[in-house]
């Protein structure tokens, strides 16, 4: 079993920065794919981005390369997303997730999900 708690969502103004964390409680942190996934109000969660148990190797959604870096620190159970340039359509409840698939990518390969942290970027 793991918990997942996500913190660091809050206000920002386009182009700004923000970091959310996302601390793991349980065994085998090191064995998990950590995730980023985010919904806004109306629409369907979508991926943001994961980094792999193994080797740190990371994946992006398109709309947020270049500008979001995802990494982990196995010996601190945490997983972290510095999201630069924000925009308004960043916008959206942030969610990480924890997979015991390596490169899963998709809501359900995940087992476990934190509650979300609040993004909100303003115009």
């Amino acid at each position: 079993q793991v918990q997942l708690v996500e913190s660091g969502g809050g206000l920002a103004q386009a182009g700004g920065s923000l970091r959310l964390s996302c601390v793991a409680s349980g065994r085998a942190f090191n064995m998990y794919t950590m995730g980023w996934f985010r919904q806004a109000p109306g629409k369907e969660r979508e991926f943001v981005a994961a980094i792999r148990w193994f080797g740190g190797i990371t994946d992006y959604v398109d709309s947020v390369k270049g500008r979001f870096t995802i990494s982990r620190d196995n010996g601190k159970n945490t997983a972290y997303l510095q999201m630069n340039n924000l925009k308004p359509e960043d916008t959206a409840l942030y969610s990480c997730a924890a997979s015991r698939i390596w490169n899963a990518r998709k809501g359900d390969e995940y087992d476990y999900w934190g509650q979300g942290t609040q993004v909100t970027v303003s115009s």
